[in-house]
């Protein structure tokens, strides 16, 4: 008799990644700081290394690996865009694995990255895509995007939510679209993701503790080399504010795509004046 095998049912993720705080989602996050209070998590999940491929082709196995999920570009891992080798490898190990390659574009998608879903800019297509954050304009939304091919795996029923899709965020989501849609409205965010980057490296970038600037587009991150705390709070206190990313060693700069040119110039020198404080 033929043996009948059971479906692959193992996860990889990769390091520094943070797809959100629900079970399933810490299952693939890599921070034990968020993993530790909830475990026992899933199990079947396995953690390469981001931006490695040897590291993601030693884990991603035919007849193991049902999916493989990762950030085009890292928020909460410190800023990290990926590259497209990388993005376009995995595209490759997942179907030759015949696992499905998941986006989580959570924090990056939406324009943050200066084009519409941050993969765009990398030339290669998901079998299944993740948002949220900004789709509503700060309303709790989210959705799955999925090609056909996975669509057609599933069946009325297999998912479901009981506040999906309810009129009044899908009426702000649709007032989001339309504005990321306007003629010039991305390639905006992109040359104010480039001042942003250029003004940072500039009034900030000799400063002992900066290691480095950047990101992609308006989600930009300034690694320290030490603990970005102390800075994120004078910030604060002056007016600006700013979160810590990556081991608490990052600052991430996560600007509305509406900014202007001169409130970035006035961020940019809030940082600037308060960079004493890491002494």
């Amino acid at each position: 008799l033929k043996q009948v095998l059971p479906p692959p049912a193992g996860i990889v993720a990769f390091s520094k990644g943070f797809h959100g705080r629900t079970l399933g989602a810490l299952s693939l996050t890599s921070k034990e700081e968020y993993r530790k209070p909830f475990e026992p998590l899933i199990p079947g999940v396995k953690f390469a290394e981001y931006g490695d491929l040897a590291s993601a082709q030693q884990l991603i196995k035919k007849g193991q690996t049902c999916a493989v999920i990762v950030e085009p570009v890292q928020g909460e891992g410190g800023c990290y865009p990926a590259t497209a080798e990388f993005l376009r490898g995995l595209v490759k190990l997942c179907k030759e694995a015949g696992a499905v390659l998941i986006f989580d574009e959570v924090q990056c998608g939406l324009g943050r990255t200066g084009s519409f879903w941050a993969h765009e800019a990398y030339g290669v297509e998901p079998d299944i895509l993740s948002t949220a954050k900004p789709l509503a304009g700060g309303l709790p939304m989210g959705a799955v995007l999925v090609t056909q091919e996975v669509n057609d795996a599933m069946k009325p029923g297999d998912h479901g939510s009981t506040f999906a899709g309810n009129p009044l965020v899908c009426a702000a989501a649709n007032v989001v679209i339309d504005r990321l849609e306007q003629p010039g409205f991305l390639e905006q965010v992109m040359s104010k993701g480039e001042l942003l980057k250029s003004l940072l490296t500039e009034k900030v970038g000799s400063n002992k503790h900066v290691v480095e600037v950047r990101g992609a587009g308006l989600l930009v991150g300034v690694q320290l080399d030490t603990a970005a705390g102390p800075l994120v709070d004078a910030c604060r206190d002056a007016g600006l504010l700013v979160i810590s990313a990556g081991k608490g060693d990052v600052l991430r700069l996560v600007p509305p795509l509406i900014i202007t040119e001169d409130e970035i110039a006035r961020a940019v020198d809030i940082i600037a004046a308060n960079m004493s404080v890491l002494d």
